[in-house]
């Protein structure tokens, strides 16, 4: 006769004990292992109608995610939310540049008209080439190039580009060459770069380095691809009535999901958004929140979200808890409000509090679909911002802020805490700096292997059979004490180094 055995809590039993825990509070125990780790399979989805191949999300900040980490996001299988703290027509330019690349590659061409001279574009090492298009911008007919050498030899820097300029039209690629096919016709024709062109207009320029920088990576899939066959983004707006010119503007852009972007969701202001927003665009996903309780979450579903975003307080630059005194642990919040947002299918994003693999395990456990992150993410490659070098730290180090601080909030991320109208302006985010993280395209794979291996510990080869175990009781968790968690690290060293990867 089998003996039951009652080893650690039901998550059910564990987080409604009037404790609100964090990720660090909790562990979960061990389950069997019946398969191996490659045969983890993380796809799921952000809402409703956007699938993803990783649960993997970029915070809408204006320290984090732009054209290029947007661009990263789809070509890993996860994907971008575009912040609004520029005007609509730039936030729109932004996704306008993510739906027309298929490679995510770093780039700024300059532009100039055939009648400009080039005055110092070149004193920079960073410009190899000038672009002479019709318009002297984007989105017009090439005519030609002038290359760096070229300029650099002519005797007269005051002749206008048109006449110096090479006019060669193999130099131009379709917009939908992915990372292979541009690879090919670099080594093929023995180029330094190639034009990425879309209906006879310039879109991009990808350099040799730039290629060479990305293969030197994990290799990419197929990413992120909409019905357009175009990379997925998606974009955050408010809840203010200017935010519905915002909004129709995006959608001109080709937005795919639109998050609502407030670190309190639940108010007037956002149901009569969301309601707005599936009434005059009904095939647009649109994401509620934030939200941390199951009260918040269940009105949000009631006006018709396709997606809930749960967080209040939990992010590294976030002091809401701090100045408000309200919001919830991030552990706590993410399993309330999964446990009623399953029962309408509407998927969860968990947003703030990700510090390192085992929290993204502990997040998508607990039940929701994705994870979003902004300090995870921020002092990458990709993300906004130019390095400094921090004398103290002997690194290299970008700017992030919190949208709630008030360097932000003078861009006009105040809407978002619902204080664009309030004479006085109170903080709830800091400003600070993070370490050069090296590129996303190395430090999501790396990452998404080692929550492979914690879905493996835990008996999960999926989303939804991790949901299942924890639904039906078969995986337990306890609470750690201060001491357990000083244990659970790094201890008893006099010095050591920490190497994720």
């Amino acid at each position: 006769m089998a003996t039951e055995f009652e080893d650690g809590f039901p998550a059910e039993k564990l987080f409604n004990q009037g404790y609100s825990y964090t990720y660090d509070d909790v562990i979960f125990l061990p389950h069997y292992i019946d398969f191996p780790t490659d045969a983890v399979n993380l796809s799921t989805k952000l809402s409703r109608n956007v699938p993803l191949s990783i649960p993997w999300v970029s915070s809408p900040m204006d320290t984090v995610t732009e054209s290029y980490m947007a661009s990263a996001m789809a070509a890993l299988g996860g994907i971008g939310i575009v912040h609004s703290n520029v005007t609509p027509s730039e936030q729109a330019d932004m996704i306008r540049s993510v739906k027309s690349r298929r490679v995510p590659i770093l780039s700024s061409p300059v532009f100039k008209a055939p009648d400009s001279r080039i005055a110092d574009e070149f004193d920079s090492h960073d410009v190899p080439f000038v672009l002479v298009t019709q318009s002297g911008t984007q989105k017009t007919k090439l005519l030609g190039y002038v290359a760096k050498s070229d300029w650099l030899g002519l005797k007269d820097k005051e002749i206008k580009l048109g006449e110096v300029m090479r006019t060669d039209a193999n130099v131009c690629v379709p917009w939908d060459y992915d990372l292979r096919q541009i690879d090919g016709k670099l080594k093929e024709e023995g180029r330094d770069f190639v034009v990425v062109e879309e209906g006879g207009e310039v879109v991009d320029a990808v350099t040799k380095e730039e290629v060479d920088r990305v293969k030197g990576y994990p290799k990419l899939g197929k990413g992120t691809v909409g019905s357009d066959g175009r990379w997925m983004v998606g974009a955050a707006i408010g809840t203010r009535d200017s935010d519905k010119e915002r909004l129709e503007q995006l959608v001109k852009a080709g937005v795919d999901v639109i998050v609502l972007d407030s670190s309190q969701g639940n108010s007037v202001y956002q149901v009569e958004m969301i309601k707005y927003v599936k009434q005059t665009y009904p095939e647009l996903d649109v994401i509620g929140g934030n939200v941390v309780t199951m009260s918040q979450a269940q009105n949000l579903i009631k006006a018709g979200v396709d997606g809930l975003r749960v967080g209040m307080g939990s992010g590294s630059i976030c002091t809401t808890q701090e100045v408000c005194a309200v919001g919830r642990g991030q552990a706590t919040a993410v399993y309330k409000v999964s446990s009623i947002a399953a029962q309408s299918g509407i998927p969860v994003i968990a947003d703030g509090g990700i510090s390192f693999s085992g929290h993204i395990v502990k997040a998508l456990v607990l039940g929701a679909s994705t994870v979003m992150m902004g300090s995870f993410l921020a002092g990458s490659t990709e993300a906004p911002g130019a390095y400094e070098y921090d004398e103290k730290k002997k690194c290299r180090v970008k700017k992030y802020r919190g949208m709630g601080s008030l360097e932000a909030m003078t861009k006009g991320s105040d809407q978002r805490y619902l204080g664009d109208t309030a004479k006085l302006k109170i903080a709830q985010g800091v400003v600070g700096a993070v370490a050069d993280k090296g590129s996303v395209l190395k430090l999501v794979p790396y990452t998404m292997q080692a929550v492979k291996q914690g879905f493996q510990d835990l008996g999960a080869s999926s989303l939804q059979s991790a949901h299942d175990l924890l639904r039906s009781k078969t995986l337990r968790l306890e609470v750690r004490t201060a001491a357990a968690q000083v244990e659970g690290g790094v201890h008893g060293l006099t010095s050591h180094e920490k190497k994720a990867f």
